[in-house]
């Protein structure tokens, strides 16, 4: 029998142990196989597997540390790198008919640094088609289903990371955002998604260097693992041209920080759009947590005018500029939304990317102002709980018919629009049990900040204790 209980341990801890010879690299890839051997049948997250090249690497960084050699921050680690990130020799589908056999002949830079950091890759996570969005299902691999509901989505786009995280079968991996797709999944899943400030976490290779909506980020089972993956993800590469310079080294200090005076604005829907009472109610029964920890909460909000449009209109670029080729060569295997965004594209002239771009850097110094009051803007992640899986997206909240597919993730893409960091953090469960994520929000690249607010919020409040049901089973007999 495999004992399972090291998949119950942080990604902290763990480290710690691997290093101190309390455990092998080896004992831990074979409890996480174990543990994906028993649960992953049921929520669909990893989608590809590798266990014999896994345990290989696993022996070999065994072997590394009896030498005495020297190991990075994450020796020994399992991880799985989203089903949108490349990966050298391994199968990359993007969740999509058109690459359903791609072999990519080079890896992402986000997978070089965590294999320097020691990290272990055994396998890639289950996104929707090209991670157009927050419901992860696709045409190569089917759905990927809520660990607390089966019958409830995950979320999306970073879905299966987040299922993998949530049922103990990895104890981190690699998500991305453009509009909350790292952050509405771990939302439904109670785990944690950090969206860093634009150029934290440098991405390569990219078709589009300069673009400041999409970034990679962490999804950890607690606060402090975030911060150790964002520590090793973090950091300038010449590759981007937008990568921030400061090391990614400040993310491994102590996140403890008296929250004394710290202010908030607290907004339950941002001046009017149409949060589900769920939501509600989960969320503003925790505000006075940081009334307890010292904080000034008031009700507050930055204009978000022409948000809306901002978003779908680079996004729209976006689509259209990485995908325009293949729509006109693979038109009848890609989705309908795919290609809705992609068309839009399409359709905008030199002026309207103009008119986006002058309204995108007013909205930038409003928010600039408002933040010059507070230091952290709090509201909800999403703006429903995880709903029927078979539902693509969502189509009215409160009697407000959405317009598109995206619109019901206002209060994700909103915050996309700014390039503040912002983080899920959990928050409670709804009446019948669905997680519900906490969104905060800090000043421009104060990513650290962000993570020691949500680090103090989770040590009150410990949410991320509550461990899906399924992820609990007994340990299966060794083969």
């Amino acid at each position: 029998m495999y004992d399972t209980s090291l998949c119950f341990l942080t990604a902290t801890e763990l480290a710690q142990k691997i290093r101190a010879g309390e455990i092998s690299a080896v004992e831990t890839m074979e409890a996480h196989l174990a543990q994906i051997e028993k649960v992953n049948p049921q929520v669909n997250a990893i989608v590809t597997l590798l266990p014999e090249m896994a345990m290989e690497a696993a022996l070999k960084a065994d072997e590394k540390l009896a030498r005495g050699e020297e190991v990075g921050p994450l020796h020994g680690l399992p991880v799985a790198h989203k089903d949108l990130v490349q990966t050298k020799g391994i199968r990359t589908t993007f969740g999509s008919l058109v690459y359903q056999d791609f072999i990519p002949e080079e890896d992402a830079l986000l997978v070089e640094r965590l294999r320097e950091a020691g990290a272990i890759l055994l396998g890639k996570t289950n996104t929707p088609e090209f991670g157009a969005g927050s419901q992860t299902f696709n045409k190569v691999f089917g759905v990927t289903k809520n660990p607390y509901d089966l019958s409830k989505t995950c979320g999306g786009s970073s879905g299966g990371a987040a299922v993998s995280v949530s049922c103990r079968m990895l104890p981190f991996a690699d998500g991305s955002d453009l509009g909350g797709s790292l952050r509405n999944p771990t939302n439904f899943c109670n785990v944690v998604g950090l969206r860093p400030s634009v150029g934290r976490v440098p991405s390569w290779p990219s078709e589009s260097g300069w673009n400041s909506f999409a970034v990679d980020g962490p999804i950890a089972r607690t606060v402090e693992d975030a911060a150790l993956m964002l520590s090793v993800l973090a950091g300038p590469d010449l590759r981007s041209p937008i990568s921030l310079p400061e090391s990614g080294a400040v993310f491994r200090k102590p996140l403890e920080r008296d929250l004394k005076g710290i202010r908030i604005a607290w907004s339950a829907d941002l001046g009017g759009l149409p949060v589900d009472v769920r939501v509600t109610k989960t969320l503003e029964a925790q505000r006075e947590v940081f009334e307890d920890l010292g904080c000034i909460v008031e009700e507050g909000f930055p204009d978000f005018s022409d948000a809306d449009e901002i978003f779908k209109t680079f996004r729209a670029w976006f689509y259209e500029m990485n995908l325009g080729s293949l729509l006109r060569e693979h038109r009848d295997k890609m989705k309908e939304t795919v290609v809705w965004n992609i068309e839009s594209g399409m359709k905008l002239s030199g002026p309207e990317l103009g008119r986006a771009e002058v309204k995108r850097t007013e909205l930038f110094h409003r928010v600039r102002k408002f933040m010059q009051n507070y230091d952290f803007l709090a509201l909800p992640v999403s703006q429903v709980p995880p709903f029927p899986s078979e539902q693509e997206f969502v189509s009215e909240i409160n009697g407000v018919k959405m317009e598109t597919y995206l619109d019901w993730m206002r209060s994700c893409y909103f915050i996309s629009v700014t390039g503040q960091p912002a983080i899920s953090v959990p928050c409670g469960f709804t009446s019948d049990g669905l997680p519900v994520g906490l969104q905060l929000v800090g000043k421009p690249r104060d990513d650290l900040g962000v993570l020691q607010l949500a680090h103090a919020f989770e040590k009150a409040t410990r949410f991320y204790q509550k461990i899906p049901k399924l992820a609990l089973s007994h340990p299966v007999s060794s083969k």
